[in-house]
């Protein structure tokens, strides 16, 4: 058998490297020989005590076992930190993870005689002879079909998770490095057409897990195939390792390993990518192989800063989106091309906007100049295109131009979850309930633990109407995450707009306590709704809204106190706050006038159909 740059004759029990005898004892050499003829198994302890020592000498066999690996690794010259051949399997034994095959016959372009050659005879060489031509066949045959089964195999890998690249340098700081290079890796793979890959989002929590590969890829949707591997930076040396294994056997599929100066960082990563694509035969877009697999040198201090602002941005808080982009301007500054960095910062940007935390008319100006670089510097981007769609439909309103950014986005890489929640969040605010719920059924499938994604995807419910799907869905989210504020939100939503409005006062007074009341405090913040509401209904509910909004309603928000209004039946109010809130632009009329139930009795009046035209409905 042939593994790597060595041959092992497991009859004689010789070990060769480059036709050199190499010296290894009888004992290693069969515990080599029995771990690479079962290559990508786990075999354990108490196999290998049996076959090797016998059943009687457990105390020996420890002691022989530790050193017959210590042996075969100096002889394979193969590292136990990052193995190229026996990875240790901790409590249960080890896998030969190289690949190994066997040697062609000396005698196969003999298998066919020449025409001059007499008939065999029925001797002992005849039978011999007729033997030996009978074995080179079948063993053909059997590699042929083993060669099949491969590809057959390789062929039936649809979908992908990349676990967390391991951060080796032992120093706490460069985690920020390790996941950038996952969300990197991610992305590439991503590019590939006809591979689902889970996002980032949703692997991240099983770094350090000690949850066996199958059920990490049952948890995942049933993936196919689960990439792990680490990563050392030491100065501007990188090396990473990286290994395929089969989703459901647990089977090591592929390895290898990746040394890389930091400024060719980009190349190695799509050099990895490029071999697992190989690996699992996935069949790309001449357009999308040679975005893949290029890479241009960048300035290493601009790629850190850039991964750094991955690190911040992805966790969509206030404080993370802005660190994020301040480390997104700093490797602008180091590198002024690099367009990964502007794409990055129009996406934050747009989540800034999209999630309230900063005003759209302040920032999705600055998320278009971001976008638009992007975009000069290289239209294959699909965060910038994702993001220019954005930019269009929520500050330009223009929803034509927003879609072609959308269906580019996702042209380019089906696998972008963003593009996909964007674009679903933007058909669901249209009426075109369907195809939304389609956009938001393929982002839950490539981030299935996102929060984010998973409360969103309630909004095609809400739009439709479909409130009691809307409740179900985000009380999903609710049992990952109690305290997430998007699904309380969107909770809240639903019940009001339902009807179902004791639900939607002890929801109000859920809020309250997340938002750093006592319960005491918290319940005696929502007793004026408690009150009204089992004196005068729904009626009494809308009025504590409106009185929320303070003695002077018609100065605070337009929008939601129109809605009020409109709950109430005070069109004429509603009508001049819708006015107000159209005017100046507002996200809230863009995103929910469409399918707010509180408008149904003024839809028919001209006053309304007016609204819809000035935004382009």
């Amino acid at each position: 058998m042939v593994f790597g740059d060595y041959e092992l004759e497991c009859r004689t029990g010789e070990l060769r490297r480059g036709g050199v005898a190499l010296k290894l004892q009888p004992q290693p050499t069969k515990v080599l020989s029995i771990l690479a003829s079962r290559p990508g198994e786990v075999v354990t302890r108490e196999e290998l005590s049996e076959q090797v020592w016998g059943a009687d000498t457990y105390v020996d066999f420890e002691h022989g076992l530790n050193f017959a690996i210590r042996k075969i690794r100096s002889v394979l010259q193969d590292d136990p930190e990052q193995p190229r051949f026996i990875e240790t399997i901790p409590k249960r034994g080890y896998r030969f993870i190289a690949v190994v095959t066997s040697p062609l016959e000396p005698a196969l372009p003999q298998i066919v005689p020449s025409v001059q050659a007499p008939p065999i005879g029925r001797g002992k060489i005849g039978y011999a002879a007729a033997a030996v031509v009978l074995l080179v066949i079948v063993g053909l045959i059997w590699s042929f079909r083993t060669l099949q089964v491969g590809r057959a195999s390789a062929g039936r890998i649809r979908s992908l998770a990349v676990l967390p690249l391991r951060n080796l340098s032992n120093d706490p700081n460069q985690e920020y490095f390790s996941d950038g290079m996952t969300d990197e890796l991610i992305t590439d793979l991503a590019k590939a057409g006809g591979l689902r890959v889970i996002s980032h989002t949703s692997v991240e929590r099983y770094k350090g897990t000690k949850l066996a590969l199958p059920e990490i890829a049952r948890q995942l949707g049933a993936v196919d195939a689960v990439v792990e591997g680490t990563v050392l930076r030491s100065g501007n040396h990188i090396r990473i390792t990286a290994q395929l294994i089969d989703g459901h056997s647990d089977q090591h599929l592929w390895a290898d390993s990746y040394e890389r100066d930091v400024r060719d960082v980009l190349v190695l990563q799509n050099e990895v990518a490029k071999d697992i694509a190989r690996e699992i035969a996935i069949k790309l877009m001449p357009s999308q192989e040679e975005h893949l697999w290029t890479g241009r040198r960048v300035v290493a201090e601009a790629h850190e800063a850039y991964l750094k602002g991955i690190f911040d941005a992805s966790k969509l808080t206030p404080e993370g989106l802005q660190s994020g982009i301040g480390h997104f301007d700093e490797a602008i500054h180091l590198d002024a091309e690099y367009a990964p960095a502007y794409a990055g910062k129009a996406e934050a940007y747009g989540w800034a906007a999209g999630l309230n935390i900063l005003p759209s008319a302040d920032v999705l100006p600055k998320a278009r100049i971001a976008a638009s670089k992007a975009l000069e510097l290289d239209d294959t981007l699909s965060q910038a295109h994702h993001s220019m769609a954005w930019v269009n439909y929520a500050l330009d309103w223009d929803f034509k131009s927003a879609e072609a950014q959308f269906r580019r986005a996702v042209e380019l890489n089906p696998n972008d979850v963003t593009a996909h929640l964007w674009y679903g969040m933007f058909l669901a605010q249209r009426g075109r309930i369907n195809e939304s719920l389609a956009e938001m059924k393929h982002a839950q499938e490539l981030d299935p633990l996102s929060l984010m994604v998973n409360g969103l995807a309630a909004t095609p419910l809400l739009e439709s109407r479909q409130y009691d799907a809307a409740i179900e869905q985000t009380n999903k989210v609710l049992l990952m995450d109690p305290s997430n504020g998007l699904a309380h939100w969107m909770l809240l939503t639903a019940y009001e707009r339902k009807g179902d409005l004791l639900n939607a006062i002890e929801e109000r007074e859920k809020q309250a306590v997340l938002w750093g009341q006592n319960p005491e405090n918290a319940a005696k913040q929502v007793a004026p709704y408690r009150k009204a509401y089992a004196a005068s209904g729904a009626k009494g509910y809308w009025l504590s809204v409106l009185d929320s909004f303070g003695p002077k309603p018609d100065h605070g928000d337009p929008y939601a106190m129109a809605t009020a209004l409109a709950r109430l039946g005070d069109k004429d109010r509603a009508f001049a706050l819708l006015e107000k809130s159209c005017a100046a632009h507002s996200d809230e009329f863009l995103y929910d006038v469409h399918g707010e139930p509180a408008f149904d009795s003024m839809r028919p009046d001209p006053r309304f159909k007016d609204l819809l035209r000035w935004i382009g409905l």
